[in-house]
């Protein structure tokens, strides 16, 4: 089987979509899946990455210039699977890393919690032409019966497609998303961060502190502000264990730390920058925290259940379809709810509650429902079931 995996920019060192792509061909070819990735644009040495623009080129183009690229390439080779992560009417599945245009744009509003500027942010998201260009690029592909398959990372991502377009589930095949499992741990780094982390918040490793690690780049989106104020709500009572917050990504650390500061918890916050490894700091971390306005499935929360870290993020992350409640870990039901947020943290200062969630997530095997293996048979089945009815046709 021959499948092409069409993304607009190919470059690794980006994380996000361009990570997934990566992880999602490798697992496809050990599989025996002959894989090439197409792209516009982007920086790679790898033998199946096919960039379709000139040298140098790095003005974004439209979307149906974007296509007519795509087409043309596709119809000088050939390829029994089109799978394309933008929403291209011709593509024989849609995989869309985001989640849905239409809930990008409310969920992205409602994180700057203010309803006036919820409202602004709502209609000015049309004045981008590039996001207006693909949301109706979206809308046509799901109103054409003959349009492909939505392959879903998470129910949360099935249910914006049904609600916000109406699509029949038949039509959405749920492969949820995966990660790499097996991901080493480079122990002397750990350990020097350990160390540095110590000196900074000036206490003893004897003090028995609990690590909390927030792990993103947007950090107003990822919930940061509504994290930070939950923190300093637990500042006003004891907690079996104190906790602290390990910020790790390239955010506005600046104006978060202020933020932080004004609220007098600035000492209970470590900014770390952006790390090249997450894996180091979740190994020196007790517990992975996320409380996201909107994240169509962390690969942050299931990197840190491959971990077999203790997790809190929000219902509107698809992550929470990997782990039970109560259980592996917390779901919040909104990021705005500070006070169960902070009792989510105040929950896992006590040791043993961290200890049982961890030994629930290696007793339930939540492993290998998180590995892209996982993700990349079910895609194998995917392709197979449009395959047989084209054969139909």
């Amino acid at each position: 089987m021959k499948v092409a995996i069409i993304i607009e920019r190919y470059d690794i060192s980006l994380g996000g979509a361009e990570w997934l792509v990566f992880e999602l061909a490798s697992a496809l070819s050990q599989l025996g899946v002959d894989v090439d990735i197409l792209a516009t644009q982007g920086d790679s040495s790898e033998a199946n990455v096919q960039f379709l623009c000139p040298a140098g080129h790095s003005k974004h183009i439209s979307l149906a210039s974007f296509a007519k690229l795509i087409s043309n390439y596709i119809g000088r080779n050939h390829y029994d699977i089109i799978h394309s992560l933008i929403p291209l009417t011709f593509a024989d599945v849609y995989q869309p890393p985001g989640g849905s245009f239409a809930e990008t744009i409310i969920r992205n509003a409602a994180s700057y919690r203010n309803k006036l500027v919820f409202s602004y942010k709502t209609a000015m998201a049309f004045t981008n032409r590039r996001r207006t260009e693909l949301l109706w690029a979206e809308k046509k592909l799901c109103r054409d019966p003959n349009g492909p398959i939505i392959a879903a990372l998470s129910n949360y991502v099935k249910d914006q497609f049904i609600n916000h377009y109406n699509l029949d589930s038949e039509r959405i095949a749920l492969v949820p998303n995966g990660v790499k499992v097996d991901n080493q741990v480079d122990a002397e780094i750990a350990e020097k961060l350990k160390t540095q982390i110590f000196q900074q918040i000036a206490i003893e490793s004897s003090a028995n502190p609990v690590f909390f690690l927030f792990g993103a780049n947007n950090f107003r989106l990822k919930g940061l502000n509504v994290l930070t104020e939950a923190l300093a709500l637990l500042e006003k009572s004891p907690t079996p264990r104190t906790p602290y917050l390990l910020v790790a990504g390239s955010g506005k650390i600046n104006k978060f730390r202020s933020f932080a500061e004004k609220l007098n918890i600035g000492k209970r916050i470590v900014f770390l920058g952006h790390l090249p490894n997450i894996q180091n700091a979740m190994s020196i971390s007790d517990v992975a925290v996320l409380p996201t306005f909107y994240d169509p499935c962390s690969r942050y929360i299931l990197e840190a259940l491959a971990a077999c870290k203790p997790v809190i993020t929000t219902k509107f992350n698809g992550a929470s379809d990997f782990f039970v409640n109560n259980r592996h870990g917390k779901v919040i039901d909104t990021p705005e709810n500070i006070d169960a947020l902070a009792e989510a943290i105040r929950y896992f200062t006590d040791t043993k509650n961290i200890e049982n969630a961890s030994k629930a997530i290696i007793e339930d095997n939540l492993k290998e429902n998180i590995s892209i293996g996982r993700a990349a048979r079910q895609l194998i089945d995917v392709y197979e079931s449009i395959l047989q009815r084209k054969g139909r046709q």
